[in-house]
């Protein structure tokens, strides 16, 4: 089979013959170097293990094993402990920091933070939620109750392409709280994921700069703002926010 070859070359290129050989350089089939055939460089024998332990394993007795075991459980009980809050030594967590300071700023300050006085309760008999926290159970009996999405927001959803079980982000500030407390609302907000209202939501008090973050799926955003906006008496408009997305949507 024949190929024709059409060669391209400046006016300043005169020599012919070394025009062709490049030419024929350009077409010659490309070498192929066979790779050899593998070998690993450690023995591939699993019967016969190059490394062995030197001594045998240790033995103890039953005793010490049921001492052991009786040590574990109590160690469990308390790790799994309702007051544990895995935040409480942590000085970035503190209620006294303020908004942008960094935890190396922190760490410069010099006067001793006294821990023990932040956990006395307040003075008016009222316990304070340390925790900061709050994650909900799923729960089959809300889904009969979720309503379908509204019109405005589907229509968001398919002009930014988000799967309905994208994460969102409902915030409530200061101002919307009807002449509440944010603690008091945090408390009331636990109340209601302990007990399941909300599907699929996660809840955290960033005290630092005065708001409270409710994390829900898409699919379940309207449901929860009703809920929120009924049994927490909130007043004005929420924004839903969405990762890299900003503001989607607001009720």
């Amino acid at each position: 089979a024949s190929m024709e070859v059409v060669l391209h070359y400046r006016p300043h290129q005169t020599d012919l013959l070394k025009l062709q050989k490049f030419a024929e350089a350009a077409v010659k089939e490309f070498p192929i170097r066979q790779l050899p055939r593998f070998t690993p460089w450690f023995p591939n024998d699993l019967y016969r293990l190059p490394l062995k332990p030197k001594r045998q394993p240790p033995i103890i007795s039953c005793e010490e094993a049921e001492e052991l075991k009786q040590l574990s459980t109590a160690s469990e009980c308390i790790v799994g402990s309702p007051d544990y809050d895995c935040t409480k030594n942590l000085l970035e967590f503190q209620s006294n920091m303020r908004r942008g300071q960094t935890l190396i700023q922190a760490q410069t300050v010099h006067r001793p933070v006294n821990l023990e006085n932040q956990e006395e309760p307040p003075s008016n008999g009222k316990q304070k939620l340390k925790r900061s926290w709050s994650v909900s159970l799923p729960s089959p009996k809300i889904k009969e109750k979720i309503l379908p999405l509204s019109q405005e927001l589907q229509n968001n959803l398919e002009r930014l392409k988000l799967h309905v079980f994208y994460r969102a982000k409902w915030t409530i500030e200061q101002s919307i709280c009807n002449n509440q407390t944010l603690e008091d609302i945090w408390i009331k907000l636990n109340r209601l994921i302990k007990q399941n209202e909300l599907p699929s939501c996660n809840a955290t008090i960033q005290r630092s700069v005065g708001q409270i973050w409710i994390f829900c799926d898409i699919l379940y955003c309207e449901y929860v703002r009703n809920i929120l906006r009924e049994r927490l008496s909130l007043t004005d408009k929420m924004n839903l926010l969405v990762h890299k997305f900003g503001i989607i949507f607001s009720l």
